[in-house]
């Protein structure tokens, strides 16, 4: 009777293991669906280059506008072309009525071909005053391309800018003009060379007046550029797609040639600004150190930084992580930091270049304030008046132990000499 207890007793242990066992495997298999893969990081753990997804950053932000027709109720005319025939047809800008208004939340609200909702300027703003459209990117971005889709004819001159910090300074993206230098002092169409790749150029392409409605300006900024296929390892591209701000400065209005006429105030009423939809395409910037960008507690848009960087653009190392310079990741190489080896004995280090080209480019970090009695530039052997107590490893808090009095000058003449050798290594 104990026998059969005892194998009853044994084969209950056996199955409650098993399924123990295989519970957590089938758990572990559940998670291991449950969290997707890091993209900063392979099969095996190891890191690699990994960007934010491709968006239009503009989507849904607020556009700063220097004009805005409505305010007062004013009237405005569509012209239409059919064949040597030119009508207009007129209706009313109110910014109190909802169904008359135009404002710049239409700039990047969602679009809509089957229902067009289109900002429009006030009528008649013509050269030399502009109208300008601001918009904040709340964070450096690598833009692609910026896009404009025109409800009036696109303007006969304009330009696009860029600033790299929140609009405290602006640098040129890309001029349009039928007179590049008239308008802008630009030749029209100059060749882009390696030499002038940071450089602002002039088009008279897509400055037509026609079509009278649904024209497109759509800016590449690295098309014609000569170093685009090699951007990974073209600073001066990195640097000409960065921006955390756009500007838009229609500076000319396309014209019939009638607002002089008799008739001038029913010809000066057709001649307006109206964009449907503002596009700015490209990706959060992050150097290649984190997928997508997220909400930090002050509601800023940050990086999530991988591979132990850090930094609103993941464009520095973490604290204890400065064995090597920070790089921006590139599809060979992660360029991930890597931490100070201190033993365990150092909380703060700090990166020296000398060493780190003396080490083959390998290791160019400084332990400082070693505790637990060390010393090094790696907290690696004991400071003077304390000796190694091999039975601990370096890393142990207790690896170096006070002197023993009466053998004082002789430990700390060992120390020193220990000390010495260390560096040699």
């Amino acid at each position: 009777m104990i026998r059969i207890l005892e194998v009853w007793v044994t084969s209950v242990a056996i199955s409650l293991l098993v399924k123990g066992a295989l519970g957590g495997y089938g758990m572990s298999m559940f998670a291991a669906q449950s969290s997707p893969p890091d993209p900063c990081y392979d099969e095996n753990g190891n890191p690699r280059r990994c960007i934010p997804d491709f968006v239009n950053s503009a989507f849904g932000k607020d556009v700063r506008v220097s004009s805005t027709c409505g305010t007062p109720a004013s009237r405005y005319c569509v012209v239409t072309e059919k064949g040597e025939e030119r009508t207009r047809d007129c209706h009313t800008c109110d910014a109190g009525d909802p169904k008359k208004t135009h404002p710049p939340a239409y700039l990047t609200d969602l679009n809509n071909p089957h229902n067009l909702t289109c900002w429009q300027s006030e009528n008649y703003v013509q050269y030399p005053q502009n109208v300008t459209l601001t918009l904040s990117l709340g964070k450096k971005f690598e833009v692609t391309y910026v896009s404009l889709q025109f409800c009036s004819p696109r303007p006969e001159s304009m330009a696009i800018f860029k600033s790299m910090d929140y609009g405290k300074s602006w640098v040129p993206f890309q001029f349009y003009s039928t007179q590049c230098k008239k308008m802008y002092t630009k030749q029209n169409k100059a060749v882009i060379t390696k030499q002038n790749e940071q450089e602002a150029i002039c088009t008279d392409s897509h400055t037509d007046m026609h079509p009278l409605t649904g024209g497109l300006i759509a800016f590449s900024t690295l098309d014609g550029r000569p170093s685009a296929h090699d951007f990974d390892n073209s600073p001066v591209l990195q640097d000409w797609v960065t921006a955390t701000d756009i500007k838009v400065a229609f500076s000319r209005l396309h014209t019939f040639g009638d607002e002089n006429e008799d008739d001038s105030e029913l010809a000066r009423d057709s001649y307006f600004y109206a964009v449907s939809d503002l596009q700015v395409g490209g990706r959060c910037k992050c150097n290649g150190h984190a997928s997508k960008c997220v909400k930090d507690r002050e509601g800023n848009l940050v990086c999530e930084c991988k591979h132990n960087t850090a930094g609103p653009e993941c464009d520095r190392c973490k604290p204890f992580h400065y064995d090597r310079p920070w790089q921006r990741a590139t599809a060979r190489e992660a360029n991930e930091c890597v931490a100070c080896h201190c033993n365990l004995h150092a909380r703060r280090c700090r990166f020296n270049m000398e060493l780190y080209k003396l080490s083959g480019r390998r290791s160019g970090g400084v332990c400082l304030n070693c505790r637990h009695n060390t010393a090094g530039r790696h907290c690696h052997y004991c400071k003077e008046g304390f000796f190694r107590d091999m039975s601990k490893a370096i890393s142990h808090r207790r690896a170096c132990k006070g002197t023993v009095p009466e053998l004082g000058w002789a430990s700390a003449g060992c120390a020193a000499l220990n000390g010495f050798l260390w560096e040699k290594r």
